[in-house]
Parts: C-alpha cells; sequence; structure tokens
C-alpha cells in the first residue's frame, strides 16, 4: 500500500478519471439507455407473459366450467331422452297388446261365429238326413204292410177306427 502511495501521480490519475467519466458518459449515452431499454421490454414481456397466462388459466377455468355445464346437460338431456324412449317402447308394447287382444278376441268371435254356422248347418243336415231315412223306413214299413193283402185291410180298418174315434 505504501508504494501505492509512493508512486501515486496526479496526472495519470487526471488522465484516468478523465478517461473514467468518458467512459462512463459513452456507457449511459449509448449503452446504459439501451441496456434499460431491454430491460424494461423483457420486464413488459414477462408481465405480459403473466398476465396472459393468468387470462389463459382463467379462460381454462371458465372453459371447464362450461364443459361440465355442458356435460350436466347433455345428461340431463339424456336421461330425459332415455325416459322418452322407455315410455315410446312401453305405449309400443301395450298398443300392440292391445291390438293382439282385439284381434284375438275378433278372430275368437269369427270362429265362434263360423262354429254355430257349421253347427246349425250340421243339424240342419242332421234333421234332414233323419227326415230322409224315416221316410225311407216308413216306406219300406208301409211296402212291407201293404204287400200282404189282409195286412192292408187290417191297416185301412185301424185307420178307420183312429180316425173315427178322434
Amino acid at each position: 500500500m505504501e508504494k501505492l502511495i509512493n508512486d501515486f501521480s496526479f496526472g495519470l490519475f487526471f488522465w484516468q478519471m478523465l478517461l473514467f467519466v468518458l467512459l462512463l458518459f459513452l456507457l449511459k449515452k449509448f449503452a446504459w439507455q439501451p441496456i434499460l431499454k431491454a430491460l424494461n421490454d423483457r420486464e413488459e414481456g414477462i408481465k405480459s407473459a403473466l398476465e396472459s397466462a393468468e387470462n389463459a388459466k382463467l379462460e381454462m377455468e371458465n372453459l371447464q366450467a362450461d364443459n361440465h355445464k355442458l356435460i350436466q346437460e347433455a345428461r340431463i338431456e339424456r336421461e330425459a331422452m332415455i325416459k322418452e324412449a322407455r315410455e315410446i317402447k312401453e305405449k309400443m308394447i301395450s298398443d300392440a297388446r292391445e291390438e293382439a287382444k282385439s284381434e284375438a278376441d275378433k278372430m275368437i268371435s269369427n270362429a265362434q261365429d263360423a262354429i254355430e254356422s257349421e253347427k246349425k248347418s250340421a243339424i240342419t243336415d242332421i234333421k234332414n238326413q233323419v227326415a230322409n231315412l224315416s221316410i225311407d223306413i216308413a216306406e219300406k214299413v208301409v211296402k212291407g204292410e201293404l204287400s200282404d193283402k189282409g195286412k192292408q185291410l187290417k191297416l185301412v180298418e185301424d185307420m178307420l177306427n183312429d180316425s173315427t174315434l178322434n
């Protein structure tokens, strides 16, 4: 340290100070302003990026809330559609059952009418056959009775007696 004090020169000190001040002046004029401007720009960029990130975060939260709301609405609509489909299915099934029952009742009624018609036709046919058989039997009996002269006379007498008695 003593050596520095002994070797100290005011001329050198003056020039060094002058160069230092000149260097500070040049740095301030040409370098300091652009450096400060770049730092301020960077700071503003960081602030705007943080604000953008915060806005994006808020927008994302809003979108998530909207998505959740849309999902809830879709679920409610889906449930309503499923309920409506079930109701339509039940109505279709009940309509089909009623229609089938009506058709079955109609078929049963038609079958009963056909059976009744067939029954009447069969009874009429049986009556006709019984009448024809009765006529055939009566004819054969009468032929048998009328083939003998004695039987014929007796039959005529019996008929006369019956007719006068009545």
